[in-house]
């Protein structure tokens, strides 16, 4: 089979190797692992939390999974979203997208259903329509503390579940605080310009690969993964690049 029909099956499945021009970016590698793992999400993709789930699910049956080292990176579905505490998601997105009032809620009961499916609860009447850009420095300073996946998992129960802004700072610090952060560095950082450079950074590197939405696996820099794909389809591309390794 040729590259490029192998490719394009990949692409079907929701997995496609790396182009090599991109390959050689630099990156931070653990070098006690010996596969990473780079996830591409946002704090208000419902399907990014569903897909850090299936992911879970599937890195819980690898036999390698104390080798994986996992990095969150930012990404921004709406970089240009004002914070509206007082208006509904359900106005934002129908507003944003040109849909009827009962084609959001078929939207909404859907993804709703998707997301029940993995164990969680979606509550989108609550949600708060916010900019994740402060969110996303939020979790490099997680980050550096080693709490990263915590953040992640906080501010994903915070929006889609609690009905948390967000992008309220002293909201963050609180959520902060419930994974071990220092309240007073996560309301100093966040009061400043910390971190903003590494979100951008973040961006800018899913546009090299391509990246035009989320959530979005790479492995290795070699393969990827695009979208809440199912817990299987995670589960065979580690176990790929595990045998692969070994020949």
């Amino acid at each position: 089979m040729n590259l490029r029909l192998f490719t394009t099956l990949l692409f079907l499945i929701g997995i496609a190797p790396l182009w090599s021009q991109i390959s050689p970016i630099l990156h931070e590698i653990n070098k006690n692992t010996t596969m990473t793992v780079e996830i591409w999400s946002d704090v208000m993709c419902p399907f990014c939390y569903i897909g850090k789930r299936k992911w879970e699910a599937a890195l819980s049956q690898f036999s390698e999974k104390e080798q994986v080292e996992v990095i969150w990176r930012s990404f921004q579905l709406d970089p240009s979203l004002q914070t509206e505490p007082s208006k509904s998601v359900k106005k934002s997105l129908a507003e944003k997208k040109g849909w009827s009032e009962q084609e959001t809620d078929q939207m909404f009961h859907h993804v709703t259903e998707m997301a029940k499916a993995v164990g969680l609860e979606y509550n989108f009447d609550r949600a708060v329509v916010a900019n994740s850009f402060d969110a996303h420095r939020f979790t490099h300073l997680a980050k550096s503390k080693g709490k990263q996946d915590a953040a992640e998992e906080a501010l994903f129960e915070a929006y889609f579940k609690n009905g948390v802004n967000t992008a309220d700072h002293q909201a963050l610090a609180q959520l902060g605080s419930q994974i071990g952060l220092d309240t007073n560095e996560v309301l100093a950082v966040l009061s400043g310009n910390q971190y903003a450079e590494e979100v951008q950074k973040d961006i800018q590197l899913a546009r090299k690969f391509g990246v035009t939405g989320v959530p979005f696996f790479v492995f290795n820099r070699e393969y990827a993964i695009s979208g809440a794909q199912e817990v299987s389809v995670f589960l065979n591309t580690l176990q790929r690049i595990a045998n692969d390794s070994q020949k």
